[in-house]
């Protein structure tokens, strides 16, 4: 029963209908709390319903009932509010100790410097005093003989024994903890990293030391041990690792472990060699109870069993670098991250070198990478997210190293993976390797997958590569992946899909821009910093003949896109796709194919690759006016990249011949659709000096955001925007930004999409792009259309019309729910109707 504080002589129900304080039973309380977990916010109907099911609840007014759960859901809120503000407490509280720590050893620094600078100033003003040259000749003999002392080894080279070996260890452990907590390198700031409560963590560079270092100092989630473990299986979170093999193994008596490893690395581009390391790798734990995983290259200075130089790769050498792992108060660990390599950058082209020697390659390569594999395994332990087509994020994960994997096995054509070269036709812009064991390439496991039985023959690879000029490789990318049209052949996606089936097509002939339909984008999952993320690719309506359509008919791709995020910008840009089929089962072959676009110069690409564009029809033109319209930055006038195509395909083998006219062909015909995308992408140089301009988009998207927001104020007498968006380039942004979904559409018979915000991008469920491909009618649903209809007249004479409440339909068909609408005729310069905007306000998905 509920018991009420109203005064004796008052019924329960006026104690209630006057707002008293109402005591529930435990009873009523656990009944209730069973109620929620069902449904946090239950309607009218269904709070009576509650009631007249539950008879303990029967005494207590439907409102009182209303208030409970009013109470019940603020207090869930408040419980995690105050998680959260507790995590980011810890978070802050390991990031200030990281800071002074940091601090600390800067201090430390500067103390050095001061005591040398002088020392140094003592010796000059001694030098100057000296009247002889026998004075002189004693202080240079003095310093010669301290630098050979400096340079002599204090050990002689050690054995190959367990205790050498252990020497070893402990050398480099010592080396190690020097570069991560003190000063025996260098650091600086990596430039566009700022730490904070929402950073990846403090990310710094060498200056001056030999070879390319970098070190990153975080806090994640994980209990040490696991930590150690995870980042100890380097192939699965290092995308360029090709294999670690741990040849010698054996535990040491302070504790600690000590291996011997030999690791492959794979070559970025084609025009490279692959590397690899003979490493020795020490766990330990220190006094304080910290974990330090440790790691150094084995050569002739340091004595230690040596490794023969392998084929076709290149023997890089790891300095002291590894990995400082301390437990955290409240749960989780900091970690130290130190990478130090030299990675011969005498034997790879002038023009490449500067991936060889640039630290902030590395540290966005392998010690970033370090860190955004860490958090996204916290993240996946802390919650039970099932992502896109219901899979697991593990599961997804794995499809997104396999891509990868297989992209890096095509590029490199490694022969032990039963790649051969095969010859060229007098030119060799494109380079054909087949494989005649795919079995190797794809896994025993695949070996009887569905089409492979019926090939008779293998994989073929056509691939080649190109530098780019003034082009950003996230740009790029992005274009190549919402444009497919404009590089790929729908007949070359056709016979590449159905070669996995039972029955592949004949051969077809190379056709760019083939495509009889557009694409539609389903996203399946994001890394947390939305750097890297997996999609499937439905392609529609392909085939252009009746043979074709019937192999054509369901077709999809799986596709890993990364590089093109704004947190990503200066880094490798990659698209990598291949055809699977609708059920994405996990036992799937995959043969990626794909792009991958490398800056060589070090300095952090000035553009955003959130630029707004529509440049399907800039190519259209020629190239000065494509140049103009898209001229958006002049940080790139000097830009550098070099892209990396390679496309896979099966064979049988009395076709092998006519597969590989085919992908020479088609490559050739792709290297051409991106060297015309490249140029309308480049930035004017006419306009260089003027700098960026934020935010980025082209001078059409500029004058239909103004054109916006001038119709709306000149038809219904208020401002669309805050009054504080004058320049062109924040009603842009302001506009992209609007809580509200804002669209324009075409006046043609059949009204298309030609422009939406960001939230009229969500309501639709899909991009810039693909919204060209959106009618009007698609998305209103049968009263939304009777409405339009009755309205358009008035929209014409008037200007505008508010439309009522209604439910409209996304492209991937969910209902979308708004409380009402606003339509207006959109006029240009001359005042003339250029298009019909919509802001639909305060949707949700129903």
């Amino acid at each position: 029963m509920a018991v009420t504080s109203g005064k004796e002589g008052k019924s329960s129900t006026s104690a209630m209908d006057q707002g008293k304080y109402v005591r529930y039973t435990a009873e009523q309380v656990e009944a209730l709390e069973r109620l929620y977990h069902d449904c946090p916010k239950p309607s009218s109907i269904r709070r009576q319903q509650l009631i007249r099911e539950c008879p303990i609840l029967s005494n207590i007014e439907p409102k009182q009932i209303k208030v409970w759960f009013q109470n019940r859901r603020c207090r869930e809120k408040q419980r995690k509010e105050a998680s959260r503000l507790q995590a980011v407490n810890r978070k802050l509280s390991a990031m200030n100790k990281l800071l002074m720590e940091e601090n600390d050893r800067l201090q430390k620094q500067v103390s050095q410097l001061v005591y040398e600078n002088g020392y140094f100033r003592q010796q000059l003003q001694n030098a100057s005093i000296a009247t002889t040259d026998t004075s002189c000749e004693s202080v240079v003999t003095s310093v010669k003989h301290q630098q050979q002392n400096h340079l002599t080894p204090r050990d002689p080279p050690r054995d190959t024994s367990p205790a050498g070996l252990l020497s070893i260890a402990e050398e480099t452990l010592t080396e190690f903890l020097s570069k991560a907590k003190g000063n025996a390198v260098e650091w600086i700031q990596m430039p566009g990293m700022k730490p904070g409560p929402d950073a990846i963590g403090i990310v710094t560079i060498s200056h001056g030391c030999t070879g390319v270092a970098a070190r990153a100092c975080s806090l994640v989630s994980i209990e040490p041990t696991k930590v150690a473990e995870i980042l100890k299986d380097r192939t699965s979170w290092l995308r360029d690792c090709r294999s670690v093999d741990v040849l010698t193994a054996f535990s040491t008596g302070n504790g600690g472990t000590i291996e011997l490893l030999y690791m492959q690395m794979y070559a970025p581009t084609t025009l490279a060699s692959a590397r690899d390391f003979w490493t020795l790798r020490y766990t330990s734990v220190l006094e304080d109870g910290s974990l330090v995983v440790c790691e150094r290259s084995l050569s002739g200075t340091q004595g230690g069993p040596s490794m023969p130089a392998v084929q076709h790769f290149v023997r890089a050498e790891m300095q002291p670098s590894g990995y400082l792992i301390r437990p955290c108060e409240g749960g989780g660990s900091l970690i130290h991250i130190v990478d130090h390599m030299d990675l011969e950058p005498w034997s790879v082209p002038e023009v490449l070198r500067p991936l060889y020697e640039s630290s902030t390659v590395l540290a966005q390569k392998v010690t970033m990478a370090a860190l955004r594999h860490l958090r996204q395994i916290a993240q996946e332990v802390s919650s039970d997210v099932v992502l896109g087509w219901g899979r697991q994020p593990a599961a997804l994960r794995t499809f997104s190293q396999r891509l990868c994997k297989g992209f890096n096995e095509a590029v490199n054509g490694f022969a032990d993976d039963g790649w051969s070269l095969m010859g060229n036709d007098g030119m060799d812009d494109v380079t054909i390797l087949f494989n005649s064991s795919p079995s190797k390439l794809l896994g025993p496991q695949f070996a009887s997958s569905d089409g492979l039985p019926a090939l008779g023959g293998g994989i073929l690879c056509a691939k080649a590569s190109m530098l780019l000029q003034n082009v950003p490789p996230a740009l790029l990318v992005r274009f190549l992946r919402e444009h497919r049209s404009e590089w790929a052949d729908s007949n070359i996606d056709a016979y590449s899909a159905a070669s996995w089936k039972s029955s592949p097509c004949t051969v077809p002939t190379s056709r760019i821009g083939g495509f009889g339909s557009g694409q539609v984008i389903l996203p399946l999952a994001h890394t947390v910093e939305h750097e890297e993320f997996l999609e499937v690719i439905k392609l529609e309506n392909n085939g252009l003949t009746q043979e074709e359509a019937l192999l054509s008919r369901d077709m999809f791709l799986l596709q890993l896109c990364s590089g093109i995020d704004e947190n990503a910008v200066g880094a490798c840009a990659e698209l990598v796709f291949a055809p699977i089929d609708a059920s994405l089962a996990d036992s799937s072959p995959l043969l990626p194919s794909g792009f991958r676009v490398i800056p060589l110069d070090s300095g952090i690409d000035g553009s955003s690759p959130n630029r707004t564009l529509d440049l399907a029809s800039a190519l259209e033109i020629g190239s000065a006016g494509t140049r103009s319209s898209v001229d958006y930055c002049g940080n790139s006038s000097n830009l550098r990249s070099v892209l990396t195509i390679a496309f896979q395909f099966t064979f049988e083998n009395h076709l092998r011949e006519n597969v590989a006219s085919m992908a020479r062909q088609y490559v050739r015909g792709v290297v051409a659709s991106v060297q015309r995308v490249a140029m309308a992408l480049a930035p004017s140089r006419l306009g260089s000096h003027l700098g960026p301009r934020l935010p980025p988009g082209t001078p059409e998207a500029l004058t239909l955001a103004r054109w916006v927001c001038q119709s709306y104020r000149f038809h219904l007498g208020v401002e669309l925007l805050r009054p504080n968006s004058e320049v062109n380039e924040s009603v842009l942004k302001t506009l992209w930004h609007h809580s509200d979904a804002i669209m324009c559409c075409s006046l043609k018979s059949l009204p298309v999409f030609t422009f939406a915000n960001q939230a009229g991008l969500d309501m639709l469920e899909t991009t810039l792009v693909a919204l060209q491909d959106i009618s009007l009618e698609k998305i209103l649903d049968d009263n939304g259309r009777k409405s339009f209809c009755s309205d358009i007249a008035q929209i014409m004479q008037q200007g505008y019309a508010y439309l009522p409440a209604g439910v409209c339909v996304s492209s991937m068909g969910r209902p979308a729910s708004y409380d009402r609408a606003i339509a207006w005729k959109v006029l240009n310069e001359e005042e003339n109707a250029h298009c019909i905007a919509f802001m639909f306000m305060n949707w949700s998905f129903v």
